[in-house]
């Protein structure tokens, strides 16, 4: 599987290092200096390539003192816990995407409280990530996993494992001090 996953990383970089054509008018691509970096650029119609993160979300859900957390099903890093999470579909929102991946890893229905963070996390798999992470109230819904999750549950702040990917530590790190926040003020 390693294997495997290595070629896929390689062949992801060479598209970018060995794209030879325009996408948009079939010419031969150059190589010019734009904006402070090489980036691949058509002389016939102007077209550049810009690699751009790629977007995705993350929910944080807290019930009680404790955080709905999901042990990955899919690489990267299969079988670790990490918040409800995935990558923005063409025709969704930001939000909507984070509640589509919310049902999807969870089997819970929610709607989006507030936005928690934005970060990028480097991926040895799809380059660089644009992490979105909102704050997410239940509205329904039966906790069970998704077909991309081996299990699914709360675990008490206390005791939440180890969380391999940085942005979703910090999304748990400030969605943590905002609902302490929020819940003391409300007191």
């Amino acid at each position: 599987m390693q294997l495997f996953l290595k070629d896929i990383r390689l062949n992801l970089m060479e598209i970018e290092n060995t794209a030879q054509f325009c996408i948009k008018c079939g010419k031969p691509l150059d190589r010019k200096e734009i904006e402070g970096k090489k980036r691949p650029f058509c002389p016939g119609c102007g077209w550049t390539y810009y690699r751009n993160p790629l977007p995705s979300v993350a929910a944080f859900v807290k019930k009680d003192n404790s955080v709905l957390l999901i042990k990955r099903g899919v690489e990267p890093m299969i079988g670790e816990w990490a918040l409800p999470s995935g990558f923005l579909e063409i025709d969704e929102s930001a939000k909507e995407g984070c509640i589509r991946e919310l049902e999807e890893e969870t089997g819970l229905k929610g709607k989006v409280k507030k936005l928690i963070d934005v970060n990028n996390e480097k991926s040895s798999l799809y380059g660089n990530v644009l992490v979105i992470g909102y704050e997410v109230e239940v509205t329904g819904g039966v906790l069970k996993p998704g077909s991309d999750t081996k299990e699914v549950r709360f675990f008490p702040i206390n005791e939440i494992p180890t969380i391999p990917f940085k942005s979703h530590k910090g999304i748990l790190e400030k969605g943590i001090k905002i609902t302490e926040k929020t819940h003391t003020t409300k007191d």
